[in-house]
């Protein structure tokens, strides 16, 4: 029997999701491989992940990296969530409360029109971790992040086998690659837990903001430049608020036997 499934795809600077709105009880349930296979470039649609959207009070949220895994958060995500809520359920609120495997979040959405917008996500509490060799911090936005200082020498292969090795030591981690840019401005590459390298992570821009706050880099608003776009960060106290842009890509009629 052939199941189809109506997906969204979006994108916040470049991370893109396909995103499933459903009611409670609804559809055919996702599995890991079926993720996995929508979300491969070559032979899927071709996503940085799968959110399920289940329209609850508050929405629920599952979000599966593009490898089939589960992930606890995701910034960007939460956003395109949002957008694709509004756009399935024709609803103009302009705030969304989503339950999250790292906890309850609040967006809120600016959107110009159905299609484009501008959004923030409360992403809650940053914490550190303990240090470890060859990195700049640790820290924690929900999910796990090494950040390390680039450099221009290295080619992507050596930051291939470098984020590897930090990232075993955590038993699997985000890992940016961190330039600074100048006061309150940074610039990042990420290799994302379950997906490789990625146009832009937003947990990973609160993590290396949160660090460069400690070391004294920056304050407590902090410019993100991703390879996809640039998000903001601001920091009250240990908790961050994420802000960027989110951009419909197409709808999807996806069939699996």
């Amino acid at each position: 029997m052939v199941t189809v499934r109506s997906l969204q795809k979006w994108h916040g600077a470049g991370n893109d999701f396909l995103v499933d709105v459903r009611r409670a009880g609804e559809g055919e349930p996702w599995t890991s491989d079926l993720a996995r296979a929508v979300c491969a470039r070559a032979t899927g649609v071709g996503a940085d992940g799968l959110i399920v959207a289940v329209l609850e009070e508050p929405v629920a949220m599952t979000l599966y990296n593009a490898d089939g895994s589960v992930a606890e958060m995701s910034g960007n995500g939460a956003r395109c969530l949002a957008a694709a809520v509004r756009r399935t359920t024709k609803s103009d609120r302009d705030e969304l409360v989503v339950q999250t495997a790292a906890g309850v979040k609040t967006v809120r959405l600016l959107m110009k029109n159905e299609t484009s917008g501008y959004g923030s996500v409360d992403m809650g509490e940053v914490t550190f971790g303990d240090e470890i060799d060859g990195a700049w911090g640790v820290a924690n936005v929900g999910n796990p992040h090494v950040a390390v200082f680039d450099d221009e020498a290295w080619s992507d292969v050596a930051r291939e086998e470098l984020a590897a090795k930090l990232a075993a030591q955590l038993g699997g981690a985000n890992v940016e690659f961190v330039s600074v840019i100048g006061p309150d401005h940074l610039s990042i590459r990420v290799i994302e837990r379950g997906v490789g390298w990625t146009l832009a992570c937003g947990t990973g821009s609160c993590a290396v903001a949160a660090l460069a706050r400690r070391a004294g880099l920056s304050g407590d608003s902090v410019t993100v430049d991703n390879p996809g776009g640039t998000l903001r960060v601001e920091l009250s106290g240990a908790s961050a608020t994420l802000s960027g842009p989110v951009q419909f890509i197409a709808d999807v009629e996806w069939l699996d036997a």
